[in-house]
């Protein structure tokens, strides 16, 4: 079981950044704190022959720090662009690296892009779309180096009910892709 060991400021992080912002609207001056951090990249993946969506479960400490019990999310596969090559090609090497498929570049297709967290960064993430078979299988998936990622399939048919579950902690990009999926593919 993960558990929180402590809590510091960071003063040199890796990922993020805080950062006061000085503005001014309607001629008030006003301040907002803000997180600086990478944009991203994630894919909603739908396994024809499991009529399944591919998700990754894994530990999210800033989830563990607000439920002690369990830190655990599902989400879909995803990627900061913190590298010189495409955001399409990101997401390949992720949905690799992740799930264990190899998708042809030209088999991801770009859904749209949002902001997921306005509240705290205006940082980005742009949404794919990919349809696996088990032929694409390279590997069981899980992440590289210390990443722990458990692939999850997720029916269709459970999708929607997975959605409004709250006892369930997931990302809402992947509700976002869930709808888009509903909306376009079905």
């Amino acid at each position: 079981m993960a558990k929180i060991n402590s809590i510091e400021e960071l003063a040199n992080p890796q990922f993020v950044k805080a950062i006061k912002i000085n503005y001014t609207q309607k001629e008030q001056n006003k301040v907002w704190e803000a997180v600086l951090s990478h944009n991203s990249v994630s894919t909603l993946l739908w396994h024809k022959e499991k009529d399944s969506f591919v998700l990754v479960k894994q530990l999210r400490p800033a989830i563990l720090h607000t439920d002690e019990t369990n830190g655990y999310t599902y989400e879909l596969c995803a990627g900061i662009i913190d590298k010189e090559a495409s955001d399409l090609q990101i997401a390949k090497e992720e949905i690799i690296e992740e799930c264990g498929y190899d998708v042809p570049l030209q088999s991801i297709k770009k859904v749209t892009k949002f902001y997921p967290a306005v509240g705290i960064t205006g940082a980005y993430q742009k949404l794919y779309y990919a349809e696996l078979t088990e032929g694409m299988k390279v590997h069981e998936g899980g992440g590289i180096h210390d990443e722990e990622i458990e692939v999850i399939y997720l029916k269709v048919s459970e999708a929607k009910k997975f959605m409004f579950d709250e006892k369930i902690k997931k990302a809402p990009g992947l509700m976002l892709a869930f709808y888009w999926f509903f909306e376009n593919k079905m």
